[in-house]
């Protein structure tokens, strides 16, 4: 069996996990929570501010920053994804929400539609789904018995877990060990991070919470261009 230090060294798995994003979920295999602040620092630039550090190269609009809402019946708590814009919004109290930049799924693999945050996990393992490797045999079947987490791992730091009722969609709101793909439709359905981004926004959202994907066709603003600071 392949040991952690692989996945972490190995730039075959890097080249391999490409096209990840929709993905299940398995136990952390021999992860410690020693493991997890070690890749929290690994993956977290020194002097981080989350508004203005860029060692990634994003553009600037895709940098988390805090805007004013002007939306009627925002929810503070709810996430909602502008798939054309390619921001995630977390509703805060007191009329602000924050913003993050991210990727969605290839056309065709992103599905909109108003979910439940029904887990959360810090540095979790991931498993293909028999879809994805019916799909790409040549890159997920090699993964079929898991990934051990790490920052090599294909959902990253931190991953939110979106159900409908009971039901796990195999969706998830997670972070990615390609940053340069903020703002691209890149995965297999998931919504990506930046994984310093998302261990931000995991410490921000509770279980139960709402998150509503709006469809790639539909441009979501919870503010007014034109009366707020966006």
């Amino acid at each position: 069996m392949l040991t952690r230090r692989h996945f972490i060294q190995s730039s075959t798995a890097l080249v391999a996990t490409t096209a990840l994003g929709l993905s299940g979920a398995r136990p952390a295999l021999a992860a410690t929570q020693a493991d997890w602040a070690a890749w929290d620092a690994q993956v977290t630039p020194s002097g981080f501010d989350i508004g203005t550090t860029n060692p990634w190269g994003l553009h600037a609009r895709f940098l988390p920053r805090r805007v004013k809402t002007t939306k009627p019946g925002l929810i503070p708590g709810d996430i909602h994804v502008d798939a054309v814009a390619r921001y995630l919004y977390l509703v805060e109290e007191g009329g602000t929400a924050m913003r993050y930049g991210v990727a969605i799924g290839r056309d065709g693999l992103y599905t909109p539609g108003t979910y439940t945050i029904k887990r959360k996990a810090k540095w979790p393992t991931w498993t293909p789904t028999p879809a994805m490797i019916k799909r790409e045999p040549e890159t997920y079947a090699q993964y079929a018995d898991g990934m051990e987490p790490g920052p090599r791992n294909a959902l990253g730091s931190r991953a939110l877990y979106l159900y409908v009722g009971n039901r796990d969609t195999y969706l998830r709101i997670h972070g990615t060990p390609y940053p340069r793909s903020i703002g691209t439709r890149a995965s297999s359905g998931c919504v990506r991070m930046v994984m310093a981004h998302v261990i931000d926004l995991y410490e921000r959202v509770s279980l139960g919470a709402t998150a509503h994907l709006y469809p790639a066709t539909d441009v979501y603003r919870p503010y007014d261009p034109y009366l707020a600071q966006s």
